[in-house]
């Protein structure tokens, strides 16, 4: 009897160690169908690091390619006006070489000069929202002295100026100059002769004497009471733009003739001749201001559309910006809205984020335009880096990390605080990551939107940032490889991927 007591005591110790193995078995089995159900895609490793070594390369080869493509752009540049107009679009490594020792220090420049454009976007923003002007920063008066005063799309790295730089034509006749599209701002301006203080840049100062069609603005013109800031000498307007930093520009407001490539040319532009400029916008010749502003430039030739497809800051390739170009049919929408306090600015309608193929848990309100100005989010071409308030940054990250088990992770880099160490791989899937629009439109990101190298060895990390500002900003990373279509006549903006 004892003996078969021991047996049924034995068997049912074996049939508990079964059935605790077979739950272990089970619950690990739905785990991994669990997260083999999260949606991934391939990011190409080596690729990207290919062109993390290029990029410091270029510039022996791209002195070369600036002065033919200068030459030739001079020929070409058309005086015929037609619709619709494009620029070539390059980014800026492919213009001048960066000057660092390594890609960790060319990255490092980069966030910083990112971070400084960024505080320049709320500088302007909280200033608007105060009743004040970014250019209060410096008195017009410390800086006017009385005696003072299809292009392609290239990838730039500078405050203001972004990372890519447009190649258009000024006066008559024309000249080529690299100038940087800007929709955080609406004044156009280039540097001029007579410099009283220039920065560097990669072709020669404009000169106001040779073109027959400059014209200085009057004191009483509208387009010189629609400056923020403006001053009177022998009744011609003076301009000052400021950029929250620092970075200013100062001279005489003008009408002039600008010239789009080979599409033509519109005469009687009002732009800045700059004869005092100062801050972070070395390299290009000055700015295109693209917001929706009264004197931007799409205000000004009254263009319905505009458009651009940023390649990827590391390549030597280019595109194009466009006015009043035919939105793809494929595009994902979202809605354009305003913000009353601020004209400027593009602001979109986000709803959220879409990780692996499922919902980031974000309350919509977080990028919705409070009553006093406050919050949303905007489209931005200078801005490299995303940024969100750092509630939605942190449900974002979350949500990706979580998706990204496999991947191994490491220490932080600068504004980033999700890297990975994917130096011992070529190809590797990752989750995806979607933009969620108003009406659950969602735009799907290619993996190097949002995982970026910031060294040469293999580092990667996860290219969002949270910000302590109310303002949340889609940057270039995240729009490269997209065209973006900035329809302000339907009030949308477009994004249509491999439109470049």
């Amino acid at each position: 009897m004892a003996k078969h007591g021991s047996t049924v005591s034995l068997l049912k110790y074996y049939c508990f160690l079964l059935f605790t193995l077979t739950s272990s078995l089970l619950i690990s089995s739905i785990s991994s169908r669990t997260l083999s159900t999260h949606s991934t895609t391939h990011l190409d490793v080596s690729a990207s690091l290919h062109r993390a070594k290029q990029v410091l390369s270029f510039a022996s080869v791209s002195t070369t390619l600036n002065l033919n493509q200068t030459e030739q752009q001079e020929a070409q540049l058309a005086e015929t006006p037609s619709s619709p107009f494009s620029l070539t679009l390059h980014p800026r490594a492919s213009l001048a070489k960066p000057h660092h020792k390594d890609y960790q220090t060319l990255t490092l420049s980069r966030l910083a000069r990112d971070s400084a454009r960024v505080d320049s976007l709320n500088s302007r923003l909280h200033f608007a929202l105060a009743g004040l002007k970014t250019s209060d920063l410096k008195p017009v008066e410390a800086v006017i002295q009385p005696n003072d005063l299809s292009s392609p799309v290239t990838s730039g790295i500078s405050q203001g100026s972004g990372e890519y730089f447009a190649r258009i034509g000024v006066g008559q006749p024309a000249k080529p100059f690299y100038m940087v599209p800007d929709t955080g701002s609406d004044v156009t301006w280039l540097q001029c002769k007579p410099c009283s203080d220039c920065y560097q840049q990669s072709d020669p100062v404009f000169d106001p004497v040779a073109s027959s069609t400059y014209s200085p603005l009057s004191c009483t013109s509208q387009q010189c009471s629609s400056l923020d800031v403006s001053a009177c000498r022998s009744e011609s307007c003076l301009y000052q733009v400021s950029y929250g930093d620092g970075s200013y520009t100062v001279g005489e407001f003008v009408t002039e003739t600008v010239s789009f490539g080979q599409s033509g040319s519109v005469p009687k532009l009002a732009i800045g001749c700059g004869h005092d400029n100062e801050g972070l916008f070395v390299g290009s010749a000055g700015l295109i201001g693209m917001g929706l502003g009264a004197l931007s430039l799409p205000t000004q030739i009254k263009a319905s559309s505009f458009s651009y497809c940023f390649v990827n800051r590391d390549s030597s390739s280019a595109s194009t910006l466009e006015f009043n170009s035919v939105r793809p049919g494929d595009s994902v929408t979202a809605p354009l809205l305003r913000n009353s306090k601020v004209k400027t600015f593009f602001y979109v309608g986000l709803t959220g984020f879409d990780v692996g193929g499922e919902m980031v848990s974000i309350p919509p309100s977080l990028f919705e335009v409070d009553e006093s100005g406050k919050g949303g989010i905007i489209v931005d071409s200078g801005t490299a880096v995303t940024r969100l308030q750092a509630q939605a940054y942190n449900s974002l990250r979350d949500a990706f990390v979580k998706a990204a088990q496999n991947l191994p992770s490491t220490t932080g880099f600068s504004l980033f605080d999700t890297c990975y160490d994917l130096s011992s791989m070529r190809s590797v899937k990752v989750p995806t990551v979607s933009f969620v629009f108003a009406g659950g439109k969602k735009l799907g990101l290619k993996p190097e939107n949002y995982l970026v190298p910031v060294d040469s060895a293999g580092k990667f990390c996860f290219a969002f940032a949270p910000t302590s500002g109310s303002l949340s900003i889609i940057g270039n990373l995240q729009q490269q490889g997209t065209r973006v279509t900035y329809a302000i006549a339907d009030s949308l903006v477009a994004f249509s991927p491999n439109k470049c």
